[in-house]
């Protein structure tokens, strides 16, 4: 896009002193007399752009012009190109390689993002395809599996976000009547609708997406092994738990009774549940059934 354009030509003006129309057009890839245009449209902005011909001329911002040329810098310059080229893991249209290009200003790449899973071909065009949609305003359906089975279920999708180390999709819900989160990994064989559907506004708290997990009424208080530490200090921080006599105690709210009995569960016999009573009784029920399998009886 043309204003793409003439930001990245602002921002190479601001990240080196000069430099020539060939060059500009080289590295947006159109032609000479179209840098030309771009030029004389970023002076009607009112940022003098000066052109100098003949050996050592170029492109380059007047003299004295005041211009925060902090505007980015090159460290945000580089935040940029690395998150871009994280989105590139999961994208089915890489664009890093030219951006990188275009902007680059020698910085080296010293961070490397990838978003994707295991899954990576079905969820680069999962993502694909719930980006058209959203773009659209096309509702989507599709089977999701969960904890009771699997169900199918239509969403009028408004975001993808990648937060907790996976992907959603989040959206209206016309069967809860309520704005949901899905996750992409438990979603399978996706269906565009024909019918375009109206924008719906939401209150702004609908997109604190941590209150889906963090703001929980289920109460844990759990002894754990010393060996359980790093996993402790990874998810929560080394100020989580205390150390006892018996172990490291920790005590944490959950949203989901599900999500606190599979994360402790997760743990084996490193962790003795003291808190809440439903949950240890459920664990023991767990623990009968495993003993019959793997005992055959």
């Amino acid at each position: 896009m043309k204003i793409d354009r003439l930001m990245g030509i602002v921002t190479l003006l601001l990240q080196q002193d000069k430099i020539t129309a060939p060059e500009l057009a080289r590295r947006f890839e159109v032609s000479r007399r179209t840098i030309n245009r771009d030029i004389e449209d970023i002076c009607r902005a009112g940022i003098p752009i000066v052109t100098t011909q003949g050996y050592g001329g170029g492109v380059s911002i007047a003299e004295g012009f005041k211009l925060d040329r902090s505007l980015l810098t090159g460290e945000e310059l580089q935040a940029i190109l690395s998150g871009v080229k994280g989105l590139d893991s999961v994208s089915d249209t890489p664009r890093f390689p030219a951006l990188a290009e275009k902007l680059a200003d020698g910085n080296s790449d010293d961070i490397l993002i990838d978003l994707a899973s295991h899954y990576q071909g079905p969820l680069t065009e999962k993502i694909a395809v719930i980006r058209g949609v959203i773009r659209d305003r096309l509702p989507l359906s599709f089977d999701y599996y969960y904890e009771k089975g699997r169900c199918r279920r239509i969403l009028e999708p408004c975001k993808l976000v990648f937060r907790w180390s996976a992907w959603y999709v989040w959206g209206w819900c016309p069967e809860r009547e309520a704005f949901r989160l899905f996750k992409l990994n438990r979603l399978w064989n996706l269906e565009q609708g024909a019918e375009p559907f109206e924008k719906r506004g939401f209150p702004p708290e609908e997109l604190d997406f941590d209150r889906h997990f963090s703001a929980g009424t289920y109460h844990l208080k759990a002894l754990f092994e010393e060996s359980e530490r790093y996993r402790l200090v990874e998810e929560y921080g080394p100020d989580c738990c205390r150390e006892t006599q018996d172990g490291l105690l920790l005590e944490r709210d959950f949203a989901s009774y599900s999500n606190m009995r599979e994360w402790v569960l997760s743990f084996g016999g490193r962790a003795e549940v003291l808190e809440p009573e439903e949950l240890r009784a459920d664990l023991l029920r767990q623990a009968e059934v495993m003993a019959k399998k793997y005992r055959g009886t």
